[in-house]
């Protein structure tokens, strides 16, 4: 890359209008100076596209009908430019200094294709939400390279935690988002799972624990914290599992076990699940006979652990 890359900020938005212009302002009010702002209004029905408007020649806008979120992700990326691409959720917030010390990053490992760092939560808080991880960012932020934990079927170890940061804290090199994007855009939330899981089993990355960002934690949050959603967890784990598999066959036994979670969630809901079966045996139908076996064991086994949860009063 250049000196000084150009870094493109795409703020994906959903009637998020009471929230967007703090995001926006967060993003043009950046310290490094050569910064793009990309904000895709995915079918909004309250005052979005006024504050949106607001802003004219500012930022680049993009006006769609609603398609959910991997369909933002993929406009914002088709009319981006940088060289380096931070994505941003309408109701969060970038610090300052993000974009800066991003490019810094990256420019230390050419090798890297991503950059992930935690977030800092604001808002509603509770206490679930303010439990600190006793991390220090100078001895843990570097160069990680997962690759070989993904293609085993699992993370390492304690970064579980630490990479599952938010779409407000996952930028890349445009290079390497080139491979992952555009993307299915049936998996409508939580699409950033598909792109970072992509990321961490494709390419070396960097993994800071500077809050770079700050997440918004409020009532309308679709997942984030969200108490009894176990229908759209489950949806969510089998959609990124099929996509995984199909798009990085080398990833295959990290999507089985992401298809475990979907399954053994599946078999704890209630009402109607046709939609979740067919999507269920869709998967199955891509796997073989041996892998079925595995599949279906572990589903088992963590249900089996779920209920001994619930007799033990541990979880409800």
């Amino acid at each position: 890359m250049e000196s000084q890359p150009l870094v493109s900020i795409l703020i994906n938005n959903y009637n998020y209008g009471r929230f967007l212009k703090e995001a926006i302002e967060s993003a043009l009010n950046q310290t490094y100076p050569r910064i793009e702002v990309i904000v895709v209004d995915d079918g909004s029905t309250d005052n979005s596209r006024e504050v949106i408007s607001s802003y004219g020649d500012r930022i680049v806008s993009i006006l769609k009908e609603n398609g959910g979120q991997a369909s933002a992700f993929n406009a914002g990326f088709a009319a981006s430019q940088g060289d380096v691409v931070c994505f941003l959720d309408a109701d969060d917030l970038f610090k300052p200094e993000k974009a800066a010390t991003v490019v810094l990053d990256f420019q230390k490992a050419q090798e890297i294709g991503w950059h992930f760092h935690t977030l800092e939560f604001f808002g509603i808080i509770a206490k679930k939400e303010t439990q600190e991880v006793n991390l220090n960012p100078s001895e843990l932020s570097g160069i990680y390279d997962l690759r070989p934990y993904l293609k085993k079927g699992k993370l390492k170890g304690r970064l579980s935690f630490e990479i599952g940061t938010a779409t407000s804290g996952i930028c890349f090199r445009r290079s390497f988002l080139e491979k992952v994007l555009p993307m299915s855009e049936e998996i409508r939330i939580t699409s950033d799972d598909y792109i970072k899981y992509a990321a961490l089993g494709s390419s070396e990355g960097f993994i800071s624990f500077q809050t770079l960002a700050k997440q918004r934690i409020h009532g309308d949050n679709a997942y984030t914290f969200k108490p009894n959603n176990g229908r759209l967890r489950a949806t969510t784990q089998l959609l990124t599992a099929y996509k995984l598999k199909e798009n990085f066959p080398s990833l295959s036994k990290f999507a089985n076990n992401l298809a475990v979670i979907g399954i053994s969630a599946y078999w704890l809901l209630e009402g109607d699940k046709i939609t979740l079966r067919k999507l269920i045996q869709s998967y199955l139908g891509s796997t073989t006979l041996l892998e079925k076996f595995t599949i279906y064991t572990k589903a088992i086994y963590y249900r089996f652990i779920h209920f001994r949860l619930v007799n033990l009063g541990l979880k409800r």
